[in-house]
């Protein structure tokens, strides 16, 4: 496999194959809690790739002098000094956002997606393809809570990043529920699963 086809299966694997939320069930907490609209979704999945994107040069630049014996309490403060610039930001330039997320962003700092890549690809490879790792597996964590923001904000309040799209129109009070998070988030596993067993299997 070239450099550069490698590269692209990084980063595509993270959209599809690995996805962090779909296949890896990962990162659940705030997949479930701030999807009521489309907007929460996107801002925290920004926020969070912002932080696995950072991290990830960091511990990816200093791999070979972290000690194995401490490498998860390091890896733990570079990703929550990080976590607490996206929370400082929200706050100073979208209180609005902040206040919405609530406690979430700075519970980006338990994200087992984020953790998990430091540990299993960051420290292990240069900082090019921890790179390439970071965005593949930021832009499915940000898709995902999206298209689950906009499914459940779309029926649940009629209405599509905060813009009303019909009018009246007879909500689904369970979408802006809990109950809702769980309906939404099994249908697109199990749509998933099935699509990729569908290729597996050549369409038959």
């Amino acid at each position: 496999m070239s450099d550069e086809s490698s590269l692209r299966f990084e980063f595509i694997k993270g959209i599809w194959h690995e996805n962090p939320v779909l296949r890896q069930l990962l990162g659940m907490c705030p997949t479930l809690a701030v999807t009521t609209t489309a907007l929460n979704g996107f801002t925290m999945g920004v926020a969070t790739s912002f932080v696995l994107f950072s991290s990830s040069i960091v511990v990816s630049l200093l791999r070979k002098v972290i000690p194995q014996q401490i490498r998860i309490p390091v890896y733990t403060i570079i990703i929550a000094t990080f976590v607490t610039i996206a929370d400082l930001f929200l706050a100073a330039e979208f209180p609005e956002l902040s206040k919405a997320l609530g406690p979430y962003v700075p519970l980006i700092v338990v994200n087992c997606i984020i953790l998990g890549r430091q540990e299993i690809f960051s420290s292990k490879n240069p900082v090019y393809k921890s790179v390439v790792d970071a965005l593949g597996m930021g832009s499915g964590f940000i898709l995902t809570l999206v298209i689950l923001g906009s499914v459940r904000e779309i029926l649940g309040t009629g209405s599509f990043f905060n813009i009303i799209l019909f009018d009246n129109f007879q909500k689904w009070v369970i979408m802006a529920l809990p109950a809702g998070a769980f309906i939404s988030l099994g249908f697109f596993v199990a749509l998933v699963n099935f699509v990729s067993k569908k290729q597996a299997t050549g369409y038959k």
